[in-house]
């Protein structure tokens, strides 16, 4: 059995991963980055540990070996589905292995735009100790103030009681919130106009591509922040770059982004009122471990010939 994990994996997470595959596997990780060592280890590839790169039509069309697409992670949306059923590639994801870490994630996003630790920290470093006053006008608590989450889903369901806790007023959104959700569920312009804090946690899909457009944003609470730890194509950025600049926004925390890898001039990363990461909420080495298990799982099922867990298609 060949698995490619395509994934700049650390050289601990690959030691701990050795000793938790059969010795007659041949598990390659081969990094996103180098397209040249893909296309070196790719032919003959039965299973593919998939994290971002997209999966094309073409790609898999390369490989009649390939027998499975594993998604470490929940979006397959850069996985071509009907490419993979025409080939009979199944794809699977795994609902719920990277919630936590999402949500410990998007809670630190919303501590640290609260207070702007991230230009005060790098004010810091370049000699500056003390706060502007127009930027200690910025600084707030997130207890007391209103947060809605966009999705109710696993991520959110972890999230909402740690913000209850802290004081906030917890609100949802979601088509079909379930019954674990236990906190009001709103229309979703209902829920931007109460918000303080918008949160987003729902998947990319034709309906919520670019569902935060300029008409959307003037929807918001005047002076909200905004939270994207989900799908940057949800965001329309040169909308949300207008509401910034027009203070319809306060801020935002963005993980993700229409492009990625973000390029180093893009115009959100020169603003002050943007807190950027490299789409990392998920990235903890505690997922790779509850990921992986199931992906070994999943491909000794493919050997096997067993019902794949959490099969899409």
């Amino acid at each position: 059995m060949k698995v490619l994990f395509h994934f700049n994996a650390s050289p601990e997470l690959m030691a701990w991963l050795k000793t938790q595959v059969p010795s007659d596997w041949q598990v390659v990780c081969c990094p996103e980055s180098d397209a040249q060592a893909f296309a070196q280890h790719w032919p003959g590839t039965h299973v593919l540990w998939h994290v971002l790169q997209p999966v094309t039509a073409e790609r898999m069309q390369a490989n009649p070996a390939l027998r499975l697409v594993q998604k470490i992670g929940v979006g397959v949306n850069t996985i071509d589905l009907p490419a993979a059923a025409q080939q009979g590639v199944a794809v699977c994801n795994m609902p719920g292995v990277n919630s936590r870490a999402v949500a410990e994630m998007t809670l630190g996003l919303m501590l640290m735009a609260a207070r702007r630790m991230g230009p005060i920290a790098h004010q810091l470093r370049q000699g500056q100790w003390a706060i502007p006053e127009a930027q200690q006008a910025q600084l707030f608590e997130l207890g007391g103030k209103t947060v809605g989450l966009v999705g109710t889903g696993h991520v959110p369901r972890i999230l909402a009681p740690w913000l209850q806790a802290m004081g906030m007023k917890v609100l949802g959104h979601s088509r079909q919130p379930g019954p674990e959700w236990i906190y009001p569920n709103l229309p979703l312009n209902e829920l931007l106009a109460q918000s303080d804090v918008v949160s987003l946690h729902i998947p990319l899909t034709p309906d919520t591509r670019a569902l935060f457009d300029a008409q959307r944003f003037a929807c918001f609470k005047r002076g909200a922040m905004l939270v994207n730890t989900a799908r940057g194509e949800l965001v329309d950025e040169v909308a949300l770059t207008d509401a910034l600049e027009s203070g319809q926004l306060s801020g935002a925390c963005l993980d993700v982004f229409a492009q990625e890898p973000l390029a180093p001039d893009h115009p959100l990363l020169a603003r002050h009122d943007v807190l950027a990461t490299p789409h990392m909420a998920w990235l903890t080495q505690d997922m790779f471990q509850r990921a992986l298990a199931v992906a070994i799982e999943n491909t000794h099922r493919t050997l096997r010939g067993a019902p794949l867990l959490h099969q899409v298609q």
